[in-house]
C-alpha cells in the first residue's frame, strides 16, 4: 500500500491520506471577510481528494494582515463569511478542514503580489506595523513599533479570540504560523530580535512569546482537536536561525501539546539567497523529525507522486504539503493515486475519473 495514501491520526482526527493542501494566501478578502472567490477556490480544493485542506493564513487582527486583501478572523463579519465558505465545502465534501492563524508583524501593510509586493505607499491606506524590534524588513520598508508587554498581551489575546471563533465554526485543526518573517518568527530569529528583556537574547528567550501564544491557544482549543505549527528551519543566512534552533523550538512546542510541525524556511532576511528547487526544504523537516520524533510535514516544491512517496518511505516526513502543484492541478491527488496504484475520495459525479478506470495509464499532473 502506498504510504502517501495511508491514514494519519492526529488526536481524534483521522486524515484519510498524507497529502495536505498547504495554506495559500488569496489576497482577495474584503475587510478580512471571504467572498465568492473563496467559495470557488476552496470548493474546488475540497474535492481534490487530499487528506487535509488548510485555509490560507487568516489574521487575528486587522493590523496583522499582510495586505488589504488578506482574510481575518477578528470580527463577527469575518466569522460569518468563513462560515459560508465552510458550509459550501461541507455540503459536498467530507474532507477535514484546518485553518492557519497568524499575524504579519513588520511585513504587514504590504501590496498584493500582483501589485508589487512592497510596503504600501502613502495614498494606498497603509497602517502602522509592529515587530519584536525596531528593524524594518528591508530598505524602504517602515520601521516597526516595538511591542511592549501590554501590546504582547493584546496580540496573544487576539490569537485566543480567533482560536475560539475557529472552534465555534467547527474547524477541525489549527496551524499557528510562526515562519516566513511574520510576527512570531521575528521573535525567533536573532536577525530580527534585538530585545534586551525576557523576550530577547538567548534562544530560550526568543522562543518565549511564540510558545506563550501557542500555549494560550492550545488551552482555548478543544482537547480532542489537533493543533500544529508552521516553523522555519533556516534563515538561509549566516548568524541566523538554523535547523538546530528549529529542533529546539519543535521540541518545546511538542511539550506544550503541539501535534505536528510543518517545516518551511526563509522570510526573515530580505537579502537571503534561498536555494529553491525540488524538495529544497525536505531536509529541514527530516532533521526535526529525526531529532524529536514528532509528526512532521514537509513542504516546498513537492510536485510529483513518486517524489512525495519517497519522502515518506525514506522516513523524512510523515505528511507532505502541496501549494503550487495544487493550484496547477486541483485534482493532483487523483493523478497521484493512479500513479501509485492507490485510491482516494472522489465525488460520485466524478467516479469515472477514479484511479481504477485508467487501466494502467497514468493521467498527467502528478508524475
Amino acid at each position: 500500500m502506498s504510504l502517501l495514501f495511508s491514514p494519519l491520526r492526529l488526536r481524534a482526527l483521522e486524515l484519510p491520506n498524507r497529502i495536505q493542501v498547504s495554506p495559500m494566501c488569496q489576497y482577495s478578502a474584503v475587510d478580512g471577510s471571504m467572498n465568492d472567490w473563496h467559495l470557488m477556490h476552496y470548493g474546488s480544493l475540497a474535492l481534490s481528494g487530499a487528506g487535509l485542506l488548510v485555509i490560507e493564513a487568516t489574521h487575528v487582527s486587522a493590523q496583522g494582515r499582510i495586505t488589504h486583501g488578506c482574510s481575518g478572523l477578528y470580527s463577527d463579519d469575518n466569522a460569518a463569511a468563513l462560515a459560508r465558505v465552510l458550509g459550501f465545502c461541507r455540503v459536498h465534501s467530507a474532507m477535514p478542514i484546518g485553518i492557519q492563524l497568524g499575524h504579519a508583524g513588520r511585513k504587514a501593510s504590504s501590496e498584493r503580489p500582483w501589485e508589487g509586493r512592497g510596503s504600501l505607499k502613502d495614498g494606498a491606506d497603509p497602517w502602522p506595523v509592529v515587530a519584536a524590534s525596531d528593524l524594518p524588513f528591508a530598505e524602504g520598508w517602515p520601521v516597526p513599533a516595538v511591542l511592549d508587554r501590554d501590546a504582547l498581551r493584546s496580540i496573544r489575546e487576539a490569537f485566543v479570540r480567533a482560536t475560539e471563533r475557529a472552534a465555534a465554526l467547527g474547524i477541525d485543526l489549527i496551524e499557528l504560523h510562526s515562519a516566513h518573517g511574520y510576527l512570531l518568527s521575528t521573535f525567533l530569529s536573532p536577525l530580527s530580535n534585538r530585545r534586551t528583556d525576557e523576550y530577547g537574547g538567548s534562544r530560550e528567550n526568543r522562543m518565549r512569546f511564540p510558545l506563550e501564544t501557542f500555549a494560550a491557544m492550545r488551552a482555548a482549543w478543544p482537547a480532542e482537536r489537533p493543533m500544529g505549527v508552521r516553523i522555519h528551519g533556516s534563515d538561509w543566512t549566516d548568524s541566523g536561525w538554523g535547523v538546530d534552533d528549529a529542533v529546539a523550538y519543535a521540541a518545546a512546542l511538542q511539550a506544550l501539546g503541539c501535534d505536528y510541525v510543518t517545516v518551511s524556511s526563509g522570510g526573515v532576511a530580505s537579502a537571503a539567497q534561498i536555494p529553491v528547487g525540488p524538495g529544497y526544504q525536505v531536509g529541514l523537516a527530516e532533521a526535526v523529525r529525526r531529532a524529536t520524533g514528532m509528526v512532521t510535514c514537509a513542504v516546498g516544491m513537492i510536485t510529483g507522486a513518486a517524489q512525495a512517496e519517497a519522502i515518506l518511505a525514506e522516513g523524512r516526513a510523515d505528511q507532505v504539503a502541496l501549494a503550487r502543484a495544487m493550484l496547477f492541478n486541483p485534482h493532483w491527488p487523483w493523478a497521484a493515486a493512479a500513479a501509485l496504484d492507490s485510491n482516494t475520495a472522489l465525488p460520485p459525479q466524478y467516479a469515472r475519473a477514479g484511479a481504477a478506470t485508467w487501466r494502467g495509464t497514468i493521467p498527467t499532473g502528478a508524475a
